[in-house]
């Protein structure tokens, strides 16, 4: 890990790009184009939520490039435990855009079939486990199933997000102690964001780092600029194969900045000053790697058209779904229907 050890200034535009890293322009060219497309799925989203037509969103604006290039760095048969804004790697692995968009409308063509709150999304068939609204959850459901892999002998990891506020919870603690005492293969990657909602991130911790709140632990930690998804991809990679070496779970502190609101039903501008959001705007990710891969900007907003309009005939295909069927109540219920359940369909 000594390659992404070296400190982040959480001061955006003073962190140097991982440059001496060699990440293969293909992948890089794949991570530009699904942060494209990330952005502008967002950008409709909250649209249809502010017309009513949904009812919640969570916005990933300026946080694109950690789950993207994450998505790049890990293996498909990897399970990911996703807070809110991590969603997106089901994507990356194939999943259906329709199906993705419809789980916001809790539709029919909603895999989940209705039953999580928007924005929830989560998928078996892509190794992408469902998660809660409550803090820190997902972590020790990690630790679990990482440990069990390294029970079967497996060589499968576990990545589990969080956002800096998670780091104040009990849950943060009982995985973190669990993993390193038992080596589980996991890799924690925690968004600071700066902001918990509204609680910024100085308020909840003395500690001048996430990072470093591995050491108590007894597990490596780095902080690595969350903005730069080349070095996003190489950190979560040498975690990744550490872990998958048996070598134990690593706490990745990726320093960000969320442009938007913590969600659709939050206002920032009643706790945050918009001067610091004008000047993260200036460390948009999706800028930072069109620089570096050379797009001009005529090709950059083809591509944000293209975009645009993909994800404007998803929403309009998938609004016009009816809701779910009523009979879905009675499905993934139990593995053999018990008979009460079988007397309350009708039989």
């Amino acid at each position: 890990m000594a390659s992404t050890m070296r400190r982040t200034k959480k001061r955006p535009g003073l962190a140097k790009a991982a440059s001496q890293f060699r990440v293969p322009r293909k992948t890089l060219e794949s991570i530009y184009g699904w942060m494209v497309r990330l952005r502008a799925l967002d950008e409709r989203m909250l649209t249809l939520q502010r017309q009513g037509r949904v009812g919640f969103y969570g916005s990933v604006t300026g946080q694109e490039a950690v789950p993207i290039a994450a998505a790049h760095a890990v293996e498909a048969t990897d399970w990911v435990f996703p807070a809110l804004r991590e969603s997106s790697i089901m994507l990356v692995r194939g999943y259906p855009l329709a199906r993705y968009v419809a789980q916001v409308f809790g539709n029919a063509g909603d895999g989940q079939k209705g039953r999580q709150m928007p924005s929830h999304m989560a998928a078996r068939e892509v190794n992408v486990v469902s998660w809660s609204s409550c803090i820190g959850t997902q972590l020790p459901q990690a630790v679990g199933a990482a440990y069990a892999m390294k029970l079967r002998r497996e060589r499968k990891i576990a990545l589990a997000f969080l956002g800096d506020g998670a780091t104040s919870t009990a849950d943060f603690h009982y995985a973190m102690n669990f993993a390193a005492v038992f080596g589980a293969p996991v890799v924690f990657v925690c968004q600071n964001n700066h902001w918990s909602i509204s609680v910024p991130t100085k308020a909840q911790t003395a500690s001048e780092t996430l990072a470093q709140k591995a050491v108590a632990y007894g597990m490596p930690g780095a902080q690595v600029d969350g903005n730069d998804a080349e070095a996003v991809f190489v950190a979560v990679r040498e975690a990744a194969e550490r872990a998958r070496a048996g070598a134990g779970p690593t706490l990745l502190e990726a320093v960000t900045y969320r442009i938007g609101a913590h969600s659709s039903s939050d206002d920032p501008t009643r706790y945050r000053d918009e001067r610091e959001v004008a000047m993260w705007r200036g460390c948009d990710p999706i800028e930072r790697l069109r620089g570096r891969l050379g797009v001009s900007q005529r090709d950059a907003e083809k591509a944000g058209r293209r975009a645009a309009d993909e994800a404007a005939k998803v929403v309009s295909d998938v609004e016009a779904l009816p809701m779910p069927d009523a009979v879905t109540l009675f499905e993934d219920v139990y593995a053999e229907r018990p008979w009460n359940l079988v007397e309350q369909q009708g039989g």
